[in-house]
């Protein structure tokens, strides 16, 4: 199904707080439909499972809260990759957790102000349509990576991140769980570890829309001009193994394993534990941060996929 435009779902029991969600988010950008409860809500994302980009979803409900349509969204293999905003009042550090381990992802907390709200809106909204881009170049790229047994790849931009994800991803029997994966962490190898962008200062350029600009000019410049990344896939009798080198200083990666309740009102920030929970069976992060192993065993490659 094409939209014209990306499609949001709100959830809320609050006619008030379903009026100020649809006055803040512009209607040239998004096209909001509303549910009252998590009943309704998920009637429609069962009916349309391929309609909507991003569910904001109200965790305290009466009935079905949001806690429960999330967890039915999760184990729905149409619904599962949809990014769900837990918009709530209830923010607690516990509470948070729950609600990233369930699969939400993006936070926003009451109350919230409209550059918030769109911020966060956008970065969902942007994650999953370049999830539904990769799937889409997935299909048509050739399966014959089945046969690859190893393969050394070098890489230095963004574009050729993406690309070496979308082949590498046909080496594994669930291209579609693991590309995202290759992806984020590709991608980290170019922005964070060559180009040395740093959590702060990536905040900073997105929220000035800054850093496709900033990406280009740093890979014209010296010394970043001349570093390249490493990717080394091997297939081995116990699983599949993809070993990522960078050339930048390396970074505190310790806390970027897990999903931290600390970021996650943040618009970027989820890449490395999406790879972690999601993507592989183990990521290893070694030295000073800029090599990363990972693993997929192979007798686990039919488990069902998380979303990311």
């Amino acid at each position: 199904m094409i939209f014209s435009q990306p499609q949001l779902l709100l959830v809320d029991d609050s006619t008030l707080n379903l009026k100020i969600l649809r006055e803040f988010l512009p209607e040239r950008q998004y096209c909001c439909t509303t549910a009252q409860d998590g009943r309704q809500a998920w009637e429609m994302l069962e009916a349309e499972p391929d309609r909507f980009h991003a569910v904001l979803l109200d965790r305290i409900m009466p009935g079905m809260d949001g806690m429960e349509v999330l967890h039915k969204m999760k184990q729905h293999d149409g619904l599962n990759q949809i990014p769900v905003i837990m918009q709530t009042a209830a923010s607690t550090h516990q509470q948070t957790l729950e609600g990233l381990q369930a699969g939400a992802y993006y936070y926003l907390a009451k109350p919230f102000d409209q550059a918030t709200l769109q911020a966060i809106v956008d970065a969902a909204v942007r994650d999953h349509i370049s999830y539904l881009d990769i799937r889409q170049d997935l299909r048509r790229t050739t399966t014959t990576m089945r046969l690859l047994e190893s393969g050394t790849f070098h890489f230095r931009t963004p574009e050729e991140a993406r690309n070496l994800a979308m082949l590498l991803a046909h080496a594994y029997p669930d291209a579609d769980r693991v590309v995202t994966g290759i992806l984020e962490l590709t991608l980290n190898a170019i922005e964070h570890g060559n180009l040395s962008i740093g959590y702060k200062e990536k905040s900073r350029l997105i929220e000035e829309d800054k850093l496709e600009e900033e990406i280009a000019h740093r890979l014209s410049s010296p010394p970043y001009s001349s570093r390249v990344a490493t990717a080394k896939f091997s297939r081995l009798p116990q699983g599949l193994s993809l070993h990522i080198t960078d050339q930048g200083k390396g970074f505190d990666w310790q806390k970027y394993m897990d999903f931290d309740p600390e970021r996650a009102f943040d618009t970027h920030g989820r890449g490395i534990a999406m790879a972690n929970k999601v993507s592989f069976d183990q990521v290893e992060y070694r030295g000073n941060g800029n090599q990363v192993m990972t693993v997929l065993r192979l007798e686990q490659v039919a488990a069902p996929a998380l979303a990311v």
